[in-house]
């Protein structure tokens, strides 16, 4: 990237050890000597007069000092890609790269019709998609490694501007046809005499459940659980086996599964979220996809 000429030389150095937890790993991420980076980076704790790292067998743990000045490393870097890309846009070159983070329930269809659709109007631009839980998602926002994070949440994340939010209650998942589909919402007992496909516990959506079920003192025990959306998917299409869901993981398959809304209010306890790195200035095409994300997000 250009944006390294803008950067001290240390603080490159200094941050790549962050990222990496170690000295040798960063040297190989860099290409320089480990002697090089270690030589910068005991030449920023003579200048801050402070220690940067806790040295461990395992690999290095940033101090108090050293937390504060990665953060403040991070928006240098963070900065100077802005400054950069917007330079590159006044010229009129369309190029750029645009990093997001999202939760499987987004990675699976949505956010690729999101970046097709983009990519028509600015061919040049390419993407970078991170797909993981929604700590890991929020995570990648924070540390810098994403520029927008798209995600389900129930807690405030430290750091994190929430650039958007909207309810995204748990719903009922099943094959087109299934017994329970003609209904407009059920309750968690009419789930009873039928299979559960759920997701892990890691999971938004399977944290939600079991909240709604240990309140009714209702024990329900899957028949499978994954940690993969498409399998539970796939695996409602072969019989009653029901799932939980979120409208915008399958809105672009009403063609063959279907959903209902689930008549508990611990289950409406969710959102849909669109991060950003707080105090941060995005490069203005991130700002350009960011509206333009918002704008197919809230489509019926």
């Amino acid at each position: 990237m250009k944006s390294q000429y803008l950067q001290d030389t240390a603080l490159r150095y200094f941050l790549e050890v962050v990222r990496c937890g170690s000295i040798a790993a960063a040297s190989q991420r860099l290409n320089v000597a480990s002697s090089a980076i270690s030589r910068q980076i005991s030449n920023l704790e003579s200048l801050l007069d402070t220690v940067l790292f806790e040295r461990r067998p395992r690999g290095m743990v940033l101090s108090a000092g050293g937390e504060m000045l990665a953060a403040h490393a991070q928006k240098v870097t963070l900065e100077a890609d802005r400054m950069v890309a917007d330079l590159l846009a006044l010229k009129g070159l369309r190029r750029g790269r645009i990093r997001v983070a999202a939760s499987e329930g987004f990675g699976i269809d949505f956010l690729p019709r999101v970046i097709r659709g983009f990519q028509q109007k600015y061919p040049a631009i390419q993407f970078q998609v991170y797909v993981g839980p929604p700590g890991l998602v929020s995570r990648q926002v924070r540390e810098g490694d994403s520029d927008i994070g798209v995600t389900f949440n129930r807690l405030p994340e430290p750091d994190i501007k929430i650039a958007h939010q909207q309810p995204a209650p748990v719903l009922l998942l099943m094959r087109k046809g299934h017994p329970l589909s003609r209904f407009k919402s059920v309750t968690l007992s009419q789930l009873r005499p039928y299979p559960l496909a759920l997701p892990e516990q890691d999971t938004t959506l399977r944290q939600l459940f079991d909240l709604a079920c240990s309140r009714q003192q209702l024990v329900f025990e899957p028949v499978l659980t994954s940690n993969y959306i498409q399998t539970l998917h796939n695996y409602l299409l072969e019989g009653d086996a029901l799932s939980l869901t979120g409208e915008v993981t399958v809105r672009y398959r009403q063609d063959v599964l279907t959903m209902v809304p689930i008549s508990d209010r611990a289950l409406d306890g969710r959102y849909v979220e669109v991060q950003t790195l707080s105090g941060r200035t995005l490069p203005r095409i991130v700002e350009i996809f960011l509206d333009y994300l918002l704008a197919e997000l809230n489509k019926d």
